[in-house]
This record gives structure tokens, sequence and C-alpha cells, in this order.
């Protein structure tokens, strides 16, 4: 496993940590680093560090101002993938909703998938650079 100093962390509001740590280890192959129940977990994939904060964890207390952090939003982690179509088709077939189709841009292929509270993950298939082959004089 990488060093967790030499890692990434996102931290993201859940409404049920169990059920967090078992969509990304089950879903997306994530692996538990620790788990606290009901309160916080954390979870990793490569160098990336998925913090899981249910409302009971400390990042889940109200504002001075009286707002509670919760979860959900338009930001999300990205998650490289080599084949979208049977990335999606692997996850439809498991039961995963979408949020939407695959969209294609200049720079690839994505699709959004919402994990059990509402927080975006976005897969992602760059698109193939177009390179001259190795051996292509100019």
């Amino acid at each position: 496993m990488t060093d967790p100093s030499e890692m990434i962390s996102v931290r993201y509001m859940v409404d049920d940590v169990e059920k967090a740590v078992a969509f990304y280890t089950t879903v997306l192959d994530f692996e538990v680093l620790t788990n606290f129940g009901s309160a916080f977990a954390d979870v990793a994939r490569g160098k990336l560090r998925l913090l899981l904060s249910g409302p009971a964890s400390s990042a889940g207390r109200p504002m001075p101002d009286g707002a509670k952090p919760g979860p959900g939003g338009w930001n999300r982690i990205h998650l490289i993938v080599d084949d979208i179509d049977a990335q999606v088709a692997r996850l439809r077939a498991a039961g995963a909703v979408f949020r939407n189709d695959i969209i294609t841009g200049p720079g690839g292929k994505q699709i959004l998938l919402p994990d059990p509270s509402g927080n975006m993950v976005e897969l992602f298939q760059p698109a193939a650079f177009n390179q001259p082959p190795a051996d292509a004089t100019s």
C-alpha cells in the first residue's frame, strides 16, 4: 500500500459510513484503511485516500453559524478507466444507477456515478493522443 504521507486525501460527508464503505470497496475497488463504524472510515485506491465522515464525526459538527456539513454537491473524485463502456456495463449489471449517460468531449469520455449519499464519482476515459508512430520521419 502507498505510504499515507504520499497520498492525496479527499473528505466526503456521507449519510451512512457503512454503506459508503461497502460502495467504494465493492463497486470501485477501494481498500479499507480504517473503519470506526458510524462516525468515520477511510478507504484508498492507489494514491487517493478518501475520508468518509458520517454525521457523528468531528467533521460533521455544525459550524459556529449553525450550518451543518452534508453530502452531495458537484465536486467529485475523478477515476481514470481504460474502457469506460465496459466499466459502465459492468457497474449497471451490478445495479449501479448513473446520474447521466456517457458524454464525450475533447479530452475524453466521462460519466457520473453517485455514491449512496449523493457524492459524485466521475469515471473518465482519456482521449487517445494522436501521435505518429515511433518510426515515422518528418
